[in-house]
């Protein structure tokens, strides 16, 4: 497949940048260095959630296992909802009361998943995940939460597990994918507040989020994540297509440049999938 809605990366202000679009036919374009590595900052947080889920399928802990504060399970944090700051170990909230966007949730979980299964978290991410996948350039260099480098081949196979599923049970896959705790306000940094903010396990998902990262035209069942690192996959399940953007600049240093960008090419994803695509058009709230 041409890369030309892939092309726009290269008026993008960063250093170096690599992308691919991916259907759910399996027809992949890339524009870049797919062999980069980069770190991908919080889309971690997805990869992460993939290992988790998978030691949820195995019986090793269950979403609604207690894990962190008072009332606060698995489930919780995997959707921001425990309770937990973006850092620190202090909660600041009771769990379920708003959706505080939490890397301290998602490292919680991991050291959950690590006592359970007796294995270190970076070697379960790595035997459960990125092996099976094929994903030879991905490590988990730190935090579970924003941790991981890789590099947008890696990443093709990953999106393409998300709408495949080998590894978990499609069940498992549409549970992550769907919003928990629905009624829930919160903020999406360096985004903006919404409410709701719908979320499901690990995955942001669009929902009616305007303006946003995602485009305008990505349907209201879009998910994914972006990373502080400047990178961001999402899969669009109605335009059956992935896009994946991965680029070494700070998010922070070229945040209002970025949020006119990404969704641009977004649009222009789409737009390609929808016209090749037999005409399924997306459904946008």
């Amino acid at each position: 497949m041409h890369d030309a809605p892939l092309s726009r990366v290269d008026t993008w202000p960063v250093p170096n940048v690599a992308a691919a679009s991916v259907r759910f036919d399996g027809t992949v374009a890339t524009h870049g260095d797919p062999d980069r590595v980069f770190a991908l900052a919080s889309v971690t947080k997805l990869l992460s959630t993939w290992a988790i889920l998978i030691a949820v399928e195995e019986g090793s802990i269950a979403l609604d296992s207690p894990v962190g504060q008072p009332g606060c399970t698995l489930r919780h944090l995997l959707s921001h909802a425990g309770g937990y700051p973006f850092s620190g170990e202090t909660p600041m909230s009771v769990p379920g009361r708003r959706r505080m966007y939490s890397n301290t949730g998602i490292e919680i979980a991991a050291c959950a998943v690590e006592e359970a299964t007796g294995i270190e978290f970076a070697a379960y991410l790595a035997e459960a995940v990125f092996g099976p996948l094929g994903m030879t350039s991905s490590v988990l260099q730190t935090s579970a939460a924003y941790g991981v480098s890789g590099s947008v081949h890696d990443l093709i196979a990953f999106v393409g597990e998300v709408a495949a599923p080998t590894l978990l049970d499609p069940a498992t896959v549409a549970d992550a994918t769907a919003v928990q705790y629905p009624d829930l306000d919160g903020r999406v940094p360096g985004v903006g507040v919404f409410r709701p903010c719908p979320w499901g396990l690990g995955f942001e998902i669009h929902g009616a989020k305007r303006p946003h990262w995602m485009g305008l035209t990505n349907s209201s069942q879009t998910f994914g994540h972006f990373g502080g690192a400047g990178t961001l996959v999402w899969i669009d399940p109605v335009a059956q297509v992935s896009l994946i953007a991965l680029t070494d600049r700070r998010f922070d240093q070229w945040s209002a440049e970025a949020l006119q960008l990404w969704p641009e090419l977004a649009d222009a994803v789409v737009a390609e999938a929808v016209s090749t695509n037999g005409g399924v058009s997306p459904v946008v709230s």
